[in-house]
């Protein structure tokens, strides 16, 4: 089976699953009010500069102020008008990150901007769970081949294209066509592609950049100047390659808008997106429904009957390995080998399906041979170079651990269609109904010191509390009265929450 993309659209909500070889590697969901902000532009106005940081909020118009590093500033900012990242995960660091060359002489964030003033910037990652967005004032325009950069004078061909002469021509035609000051990331897909498709591209990204100029100018902070494309389209846009078989769409209107993409950019692909008309909902004619639902659970079992526990904070992902059912048939270091093995893919698979970024702990069974270490640290790499987003691993540790980062743009998946539990609020867990008797309990005796000569303590609780102080925890309930001489009635409450409870004397 080759590789897909299958789009499913209900009311406001759009999901995107690309297929590998029949199995879901990535989904995407975009909720109306809820999608994604990155690669928009914006007009913002600096509300607060913070030396101590080197840093400022910037307000653009979202609900929180949006933060600016001064490393994001462009380094001629304030000698011009405000004229102002994504960034392409096929081309290196150095070729795709404006910001790590700018903060080695970035001059202090209080002589580059200050408050009230008025600037362009784009959403370089969306905000996350009390966190503002990030902003930078490097735009970077993605088009179907290249990814424009205004503000960088510098050319940058994808790493995956290999052959020299192939990136001679197109480092060669791409200097020949750019603005002077201005800079190109030439993406894995312009390899083989006429050179007239390349020119409309880059002639497209440079109408786009003149049109926000304009549009800037007349604009008052702060306001949105240029939005990217919508969920679907970007993912036409970034990820229909040569390799994607078809693309199906259950939704006419969305199926028209990718048609109207693909004949002005990539015609050559149109026949490739199907309308899907069938009466089953599509995600449950291509089998993703169910996978879905086992993919995003804490655990996540492997073949062998190993598991994956994943625990996800606000400052890190770890994700532990287990053994589980598996018992191996040889040494226990075979034993611990095999599982790694699968559980790294397991792993990968789970990073991109779930898009976890930031830092994450990889907590392997350990292994005492370094030859071991080595061969799963290599099967990890091998894995890792799938994944679209840009990596950073570490060696295996003594201790069997692996700390790595994965780009994070914006929220991860289960965050983005999950929210807290209303019960524990978000903690993953209550305190336990004995712990709570006992709170009771000492609760009663400061109220038969405030309560005076009243005889009697009530207890509200939650039905299960209650059936405790009148079950196994009976006895410690009729201490309680001999103790303080006075008598305890419990009455249940059906709408309590676990750890509530009231004490009161009449």
């Amino acid at each position: 089976m080759g590789n897909e993309i299958i789009v499913n659209k209900t009311g406001r909500e759009t999901r995107v699953a690309l297929m590998e070889n029949g199995q879901l590697s990535e989904l995407h969901v975009d909720r109306g009010d809820n999608r994604s902000h990155v690669g928009n532009v914006y007009l913002g106005r600096v509300v607060r500069v913070l030396p101590g940081m080197q840093a400022a909020f910037v307000d653009i118009g979202l609900e929180r102020a949006a933060f600016l590093y001064a490393g994001d500033i462009y380094p001629e900012f304030v000698e011009f008008a405000p004229e102002a990242g994504i960034q392409d995960p096929e081309a290196t660091v150095a070729e795709a990150s404006p910001r790590a060359t700018a903060r080695a002489g970035t001059p202090p964030i209080q002589d580059l901007i200050k408050e009230g003033q008025e600037i362009l910037v784009q959403i370089a990652k969306d905000p996350i769970g009390t966190k503002g967005a990030r902003i930078t004032t490097h735009i970077t325009l993605p088009g179907r081949y290249m990814v424009f950069m205004p503000t960088v004078d510098h050319v940058g061909i994808s790493r995956r294209i290999d052959r020299d002469r192939e990136r001679r021509k197109l480092r060669d035609f791409v200097e020949k066509y750019r603005p002077k000051g201005a800079g190109f990331i030439v993406r894995t897909v312009c390899e083989g592609q006429p050179l007239t498709a390349l020119k409309q591209d880059i002639d497209y990204l440079i109408g786009t950049w003149n049109k926000i100029q304009t549009n800037s100018r007349g604009a008052k902070a702060p306001a949105r100047i240029h939005a990217d494309h919508g969920l679907v389209l970007r993912i036409v846009r970034d990820g229909f390659t040569d390799e994607v078989d078809r693309m199906v769409l259950d939704d006419r209107a969305l199926y028209d808008e990718v048609q109207g993409f693909m004949g002005e950019f990539m015609p050559q692909h149109k026949e490739r997106v199907q309308h899907y008309r069938g009466q089953d909902p599509v995600f449950d004619t291509f089998g993703i429904e169910p996978e879905i639902t086992r993919s995003l659970g804490r655990k996540v079992w492997l073949k062998s009957g190993g598991y994956l526990i994943i625990d996800q904070t606000e400052a890190l992902t770890a994700i532990d390995v287990n053994s589980g059912k598996f018992v191996g048939s040889s040494s226990l270091e075979d034993t611990t080998l095999q599982i790694n093995l699968e559980a790294v893919k397991e792993i990968v698979y789970q990073l991109r399906l779930r898009n976890i970024g930031g830092i994450i702990v990889l907590d392997l069974i350990d292994m005492e041979k370094a030859a071991n270490r080595e061969r799963v640290f290599k099967a990890l790499e091998e894995e890792l170079r799938k994944d679209r987003a840009r990596t950073n691993v570490l060696k295996i540790s003594e201790l069997g651990l692996v700390e790595m980062t994965r780009k994070r743009t914006q929220d991860d998946l289960v965050r983005s269609i999950s929210e807290p539990c209303l019960y524990c609020e978000g903690r993953g867990y209550t305190r336990s109904r004995l712990t709570v008797v006992y709170d009771i309990l000492r609760e009663i005796r400061r109220e038969a010191v405030r309560g005076g000569g009243r005889a009697t303590i009530y207890v509200n609780a939650n039905p299960l509390v209650a059936d405790l102080m009148y079950g196994d925890e009976m006895e410690s309930t009729e201490q309680m009265e001999e103790r303080i001489g006075k008598r305890i009635v419990v009455r249940a409450m059906g709408h309590y929450h676990l750890e509530r409870y009231e004490v009161y004397s009449r």
